[in-house]
């Protein structure tokens, strides 16, 4: 595999390696001959994921606690959003094995993927610093960080069901709170269930902040951990 057929590759990462041997390392699966393949960067590349994406946290909940910081920090390292990252990425296409295991499907076996992803990210701090780590997580991570509340966006539905369920009135929201610059304010939303304390939610938007409302009332009313 020389440079040129590494080219594309380059310009889906954003980035042109110093070095082609580190990155065709992390390309290397270890069903190949030989000791040199991708676990150690592996390896590497897992504690720089990790790094960025707890740093990005930070950074874009500013209010979060611990707790749901956690919560979201292993939804965005975890095997299926690296094995996605690497799709993106079509690592796929370039990753170096034995004729079995791409016999067995190995090109596209989430862990190897998602193993592939890590390594080139500990390949590129190894090769260009940690800037330019952060520059590939963030590029390659921003939909996954856009989708974090796919989930939790069923919040303030499931939460009207079930009041109406037990015949009460729907769910209410107010704002009890704003702070911060006008281009990054935070808002405390407080949601209202008959019967029950209000309990309240933080975002960046009203929208996020009632959605964390709704989610912390349906854990209480329902005793779900979602």
């Amino acid at each position: 595999m020389t440079d040129g057929d590494l080219s594309p590759l380059y310009d889906s990462l954003g980035y042109r390696f110093q070095s082609s041997a580190l990155l065709r390392q992390a390309l290397s699966h270890a069903s190949l001959a030989g000791d040199v393949n991708y676990e150690r960067l592996e390896f590497l590349g897992d504690r720089v994921l990790g790094l960025v994406v707890a740093e990005w946290l930070l950074e874009r909940y500013p209010k979060l606690k611990e707790g749901p910081l956690a919560q979201r920090l292993a939804a965005l390292v975890k095997r299926e959003t690296l094995a996605e990252a690497a799709k993106d990425l079509d690592l796929a296409r370039y990753v170096l094995m034995s004729r079995g295991a791409e016999d067995e499907g190995g090109r596209t076996k989430p862990a190897i993927l998602a193993d592939c992803c890590e390594a080139v990210i500990g390949a590129i701090y190894l090769d260009g610093g940690l800037e330019a780590a952060r520059g590939l997580i963030r590029r390659a991570w921003a939909r996954f960080f856009d989708g974090l509340g796919e989930a939790a966006r069923h919040a303030k539905t499931d939460l009207q069901e079930w009041a109406q369920g037990r015949g009460l009135p729907a769910p209410t929201y107010r704002e009890v709170e704003r702070s911060g610059p006008d281009h990054a304010p935070q808002f405390v939303v407080a949601v209202d269930v008959e019967g029950f304390e209000p309990v309240t939610g933080e975002g960046s938007s009203k929208r996020t902040a009632e959605v964390a409302a709704a989610e912390a009332m349906y854990k209480k009313v329902t005793g779900d951990g979602r």
